[in-house]
């Protein structure tokens, strides 16, 4: 039965992905919009779910550490595992606000976590902690964020040889794209779960370990959506989308979803250690750093190998 969910989820989130990401850009096109608002807003939040649901439901149950560990674990996937894999596959070529806003957004996001949740490490508090008058903070911003993105992001972005034109994109209806949209976010959620339902019991079976079904499966696991989202954009040529999806995502997780499960009940650090957040710093920093190496402006795929390499090393140190 677990082989059937596996293979099941693996065609659901390839669907999804394909439905989301079709949709998305008609949307962008057809509304005359940027496909990297698209993708940092409808699809980053709609990705998110996943970890919305298991931070939310872990604040609920008293399990605080989970809460985080979940959104922690999930934003450093994101970019060391998600972004390394997608620009070994397409190399993601940056803007001019990519490089002056949406880095810097993510960047000033994750940099603000540390500093509301770190309170014992940096002020001498008593105890790491994410309290609700943090948690509604996050959440404020994330509001101003949408309002920003929405006002900023207006542009009819150039189609590129890859990506369907104006004249392409309006031969489809606004609704079907709407449904196409609302249906690859059903696909990818509930695809995601099958997959990871199977793939641990698969885990169990074969002999791993707890430890690693926890830190690798379930870590990775509610991370499926945008990893198939973006990788999917990338092979049709989206790169603004698997961009925006990667971004937006990891500040949806940390403003958006720390904000609601932090407003729920003060966000204990528990086993989320200083490291991890410096790891999860240190993940958007590469990306401001990879865009002036190299050839300026772009992420290749040496730098996708490298933002993979240090994923695989940072799991190895976790399961040390």
């Amino acid at each position: 039965m677990y082989i059937i969910e596996i293979i099941l989820g693996a065609v659901l989130l390839s669907l999804g992905a394909n439905f989301l990401t079709d949709g998305a850009s008609a949307i962008a096109k057809r509304l005359k919009v940027s496909e990297f608002l698209i993708g940092a807003t409808i699809v980053a939040v709609g990705t998110s779910t996943p970890e919305f649901v298991v931070s939310v439901m872990s604040a609920i149950g008293g399990q605080s550490d989970v809460s985080i560990g979940n959104v922690v674990g999930s934003n450093i996937f994101n970019i060391y595992a998600i972004l390394g894999i997608t620009t070994i596959i397409s190399p993601l070529v940056l803007t001019h606000k990519n490089i002056r806003r949406d880095i810097p957004l993510c960047l000033i996001t994750t940099l603000l976590l540390c500093i509301l949740a770190l309170d014992s490490t940096l002020w001498g508090a008593e105890s790491n902690i994410l309290g609700r008058g943090d948690g509604i903070l996050l959440i404020v911003l994330y509001g101003l964020f949408l309002w920003f993105m929405i006002r900023s992001g207006k542009q009819e972005a150039s189609p590129s040889p890859e990506q369907p034109t104006t004249e392409q994109a309006k031969s489809t209806p606004l609704w079907l794209s709407i449904v196409m949209v609302i249906g690859g976010l059903g696909g990818l959620v509930w695809g995601s779960d099958l997959f990871l339902d199977g793939s641990i019991i698969l885990a169990r079976k074969v002999g791993l370990s707890e430890a690693v079904i926890g830190i690798v499966l379930v870590a990775a696991g509610t991370s499926l959506p945008e990893f198939f989202a973006s990788f999917i954009s990338a092979l049709k040529g989206n790169t603004e989308i698997a961009l925006g999806n990667i971004l937006g995502s990891n500040i949806a997780n940390i403003l958006l979803i720390l904000g609601t499960s932090a407003t729920i009940t003060p966000l204990r650090l528990g086993g989320i250690t200083p490291v991890d957040m410096a790891i999860m710093l240190s993940a958007v920093l590469m990306i401001l750093f990879a865009a002036f190496t190299l050839r300026s402006k772009r992420i290749d795929r040496i730098e996708g190998l490298l933002f993979f390499a240090i994923y695989v090393t940072y799991t190895i140190y976790l399961l040390r």
